[in-house]
C-alpha cells in the first residue's frame, strides 16, 4: 500500500519533510486502507510561508480578489461538491465510521455552506457612519485577517474543514488546514477540488500530521493572524495558550455535554411520545454518539420516566450495527480503539457509581464487529456527581436524570461546565419557550434535536469555546474591522496659538 501525498504546499502535493507515513485504519475492522503523508513542524513551517506568501502578493492575489470572483469560486466548488457527492460520502463513511447516508448528507451540508457563505459575502457593504457633518465621510470597512491556521476534528472531517475553508476564503484570506490524523482523507479530498475549481496557489495548503507537531506550531507561529480550531477542551485550551504570546484570533469549538429536557405535557398523546422517544435516540446515537451537541443527557420529567425510559431502551437494543454501507445498518462503530476504550471506562464507572443499566453496555458479538463497535448505551438513575454525567464520552451512552419542576429542569439542564446545545420537549409552547430563554447552551431546539441552518451561527457558552461558526459572526471571525475617517474639508484645528 503505497503512501499518498497528502500535504499540500504552494499548489504542490509532497510527502512530508521527515518522510514519516501514518497508515489510516477502517475502524469497522480495524484495518488499514490508506497510507498518509506524517508531517511536522517543518511542514507546518513550509505552509505557512506558503499561505503568507499567497496573502501578501502582487496584484491579482486572492485578497485582492473581487468580492464578485471570490464568490463564483466558492460556488463552483459547491457544485463540484454536489458532482462528487457519491465519491465524498463514501469515503467520509469508510473514513470516520459512519453509515453512508450520513456521508451523503454531510456532502450536501458541506456544499450549502459554501453557497451561503458565497451568498453573504457578496451581498455586504461597509457601513457608513453618520458623523454629524456633511464635511465627514466615516466608513466602517472588513478586511481578511491574513494566514488562518484550521484544525479539525475527526467525527465531521469534511463538514467542520468546510464550516472553516468556506468563511475563510470568502473573506479573502488565505489557509493552512490540519485535519485530525485519523481521518484526513475527505479533508484532502476537498483541497483538490479547491485546486480544480481555479484556487491560486498557496491560498489552500493542507499538513496532515499530528496536534502535537503540527497543531502546535500552527497556533503558536507568529505568522498566523487566527487559529481556529475543534476538538477536545484539553487541546483546545492548549491552544488558547499557545495563540497569547502572538495575540492572534482565537476560535475555539470545543464540544458539550448537552441536556434533552422532556416534559411529561409533550408525550399526552401516542404520536407526541413516539416522536419524543424516536428524537432521544436520535439525539444520542447518531453517529454512535460522537457528535459535540449530542443529547447525551436525558432529563426527563419524573411522572413520565418510567414509561419514556423502557421504550427508549427497547428500541436502543434494537439498533442495527455495522458497516455504513451495509443494507439496514443505522449506527457503525466508534472512529477508534482509544474511543472504544474510552467509552468502555464511562460506563463502568458509572455503573461503580450506582447508575442503572437499561440497554447495551457491551460490545456486539460476532465477525462482522470486529472493529471498534459498541452497543447503544442507556443508563437510569444517574445523578449529577457521576463522572459520565458530568464530563463528555463521545460515544453512543445516554444518561437519564428526573426532574419535578419547571425550575428544577433548568437547574440541571444548567448544571455544567459546557455550553454548546439542548432541547425542551413541551406541549405548552409558552413554557417552551420560557425554558429554552433560560437555558445557557449556544443552541436551544425546542421540540427538535440537531438540525442547524448555515444562516444562524454555531458556538457554545462557557468551556464550549469562544466565537462562532456559521452565520454572518462566523464570516466576521475571519475578518479584521477597519475605520476610515475622511475629512471633506481640512481646515487648521488651532487648538495650539503658536
Amino acid at each position: 500500500m503505497s503512501a499518498q501525498l497528502t500535504i499540500h504546499v504552494g499548489g504542490e502535493w509532497r510527502a512530508s519533510a521527515s518522510g514519516a507515513t501514518r497508515e489510516i485504519l477502517d475502524p469497522v475492522d480495524a484495518t488499514a486502507f490508506a497510507v498518509v503523508a506524517e508531517g511536522g513542524a517543518e511542514d507546518a513551517d513550509a505552509a505557512i510561508d506558503a499561505a503568507r506568501r499567497a496573502f501578501d502578493g502582487g496584484r491579482g492575489e486572492w485578497p485582492r480578489t473581487p468580492v464578485a470572483e471570490r464568490a463564483a469560486l466558492l460556488r463552483r466548488v459547491a457544485g463540484l461538491l454536489r458532482r462528487d457527492r457519491e465519491e465524498l460520502g463514501l469515503l467520509e463513511s469508510r473514513d470516520a465510521g459512519k453509515t453512508l447516508e450520513e456521508g451523503r448528507v454531510d456532502v450536501d451540508c458541506v456544499a450549502d455552506a459554501f453557497t451561503y457563505f458565497a451568498d453573504l459575502v457578496v451581498n455586504e457593504n461597509g457601513r457608513v457612519v453618520d458623523a454629524g457633518s456633511s464635511d465627514i465621510h466615516s466608513v466602517v470597512v472588513h478586511e481578511p485577517v491574513g494566514v488562518c491556521a484550521l484544525i479539525t476534528p475527526w467525527n465531521y472531517p469534511l463538514l467542520q474543514a468546510s464550516w472553516k475553508i468556506a468563511p475563510a476564503l470568502a473573506a479573502g484570506n488565505t489557509f493552512v488546514i490540519k485535519p485530525s490524523e485519523i481521518t484526513p482523507l475527505t479533508t484532502v479530498a476537498l483541497v483538490r477540488l479547491l485546486t480544480e475549481a481555479g484556487l491560486p496557489d498557496g491560498v489552500a495548503n493542507v499538513v496532515t500530521g499530528p496536534g502535537h507537531s503540527v497543531g502546535a506550531r500552527l497556533a503558536e507561529h507568529p505568522d498566523v493572524g487566527l487559529v481556529s480550531f475543534t476538538g477536545g477542551l484539553a487541546s483546545g485550551t492548549k491552544v488558547m495558550r499557545a495563540a497569547a504570546d502572538t495575540v492572534k484570533k482565537v476560535a475555539l469549538e470545543l464540544g458539550g455535554k448537552n441536556p434533552n429536557v422532556v416534559f411529561a405535557d409533550a408525550c399526552a398523546t401516542d404520536e407526541g411520545f413516539d416522536t419524543a422517544v424516536d428524537q432521544a435516540l436520535n439525539a444520542a446515537f447518531i453517529h454512535s454518539g460522537q457528535v459535540c451537541s449530542a443529547g447525551s443527557r436525558l432529563i426527563v420529567e419524573e411522572p413520565l420516566r418510567e414509561r419514556f425510559v423502557a421504550e427508549l431502551a427497547r428500541r436502543a437494543e434494537k439498533i442495527r450495527l455495522g458497516r455504513g454501507t451495509g443494507k439496514g445498518v443505522e449506527c457503525g462503530p466508534l472512529v477508534s480503539a482509544e474511543q472504544l476504550a474510552k467509552t468502555e471506562e464511562y460506563v463502568a464507572s458509572a455503573l461503580a457509581e450506582g447508575a442503572v443499566l437499561r440497554a447495551g453496555g457491551t460490545r456486539p458479538d460476532g465477525p462482522d464487529h470486529a472493529g471498534y463497535f459498541y452497543r447503544p448505551t442507556v443508563l437510569d438513575r444517574c445523578r449529577r456527581h457521576m463522572r459520565v454525567v458530568r464530563e463528555e464520552v463521545f460515544g453512543p451512552v445516554l444518561t437519564v436524570e428526573t426532574f419535578r419542576t419547571e425550575d428544577e429542569a433548568v437547574a440541571l439542564a444548567n448544571d455544567t461546565e459546557y455550553g454548546l446545545a439542548g432541547a425542551v420537549w413541551s406541549g405548552d409552547p409558552g413554557r417552551a419557550r420560557r425554558v429554552a430563554g433560560r437555558l445557557r447552551h449556544g443552541t436551544v431546539w425546542i421540540n427538535d434535536y440537531h438540525p442547524y441552518l448555515p444562516q444562524a451561527e454555531w458556538g457554545g457558552f462557557g468551556r464550549s469555546g469562544v466565537g462562532r461558526e456559521l452565520g454572518p459572526a462566523g464570516l466576521a471571525e475571519y475578518r479584521e474591522t477597519k475605520h476610515i475617517y475622511q475629512n471633506l474639508a481640512p481646515r487648521p484645528v488651532r487648538w495650539f496659538a503658536g
